[in-house]
């Protein structure tokens, strides 16, 4: 019985069809990005953030994964890897939700209230629970630098290129000069 596989191209159209951004990977409904603009009278907005999707074989019977590819300020988000902390998605997740609510009701959510109290940015965390304004500060300062129109444009062409070839030209480590010499391989 193929209704997973059906329902997975069912809610990926939904996505295509919406107001979102979406781009699939490979052509691959299993995974796609999609641009998420953060909520409106939130330290979030005015930031467009690319969002990484994979859908497990089992969806919707499991969560999707989720993670910001370009970098955001928030203590249930991972600064570095982008990734949600997912607790939040599945405690909620249902498989009468589909990949529109994520982004109309679960990641608008997670932007408005962050749950400082099960954090995977402690930094976040302890700065929205010791000094808002400051926690505030911090988020709209993230958003100028790295969710902007163009960091999310670049956040696309880095992975659009990232895909296709390991990321060999990309260490940036001060022992090794940064020749991005493509000969050796």
């Amino acid at each position: 019985m193929s209704s997973p596989k059906r329902r997975i191209e069912t809610d990926v159209m939904k996505m295509l069809m919406s107001d979102y951004e979406v781009t699939l990977v490979n052509d691959n409904m299993q995974e796609f990005y999609v641009r998420f603009k953060g909520p409106e009278e939130t330290p979030f907005q005015g930031g467009l953030w690319k969002i990484h999707v994979e859908l497990p074989d089992q969806y919707p019977y499991k969560s999707p994964s989720i993670g910001f590819v370009n970098r955001i300020f928030h203590p249930n988000i991972d600064e570095l890897s982008g990734s949600v902390c997912l607790d939040v998605i599945n405690q909620t997740w249902s498989p009468m939700y589909d990949m529109v609510n994520i982004f109309e009701v679960f990641l608008p959510q997670l932007l408005r209230y962050p749950n400082p109290t099960d954090p995977l940015n402690g930094e976040a965390a302890a700065l929205l629970m010791r000094e808002p304004k400051s926690y505030d500060a911090k988020v709209k300062e993230y958003v100028v630098k790295y969710a902007s129109k163009d960091a999310a444009d670049e956040a696309d062409e880095d992975s659009g290129e990232d895909d296709e070839m390991s990321s060999v030209g990309s260490y940036e480590s001060g022992d090794e000069e940064p020749t991005g010499n493509m000969d050796e391989i």
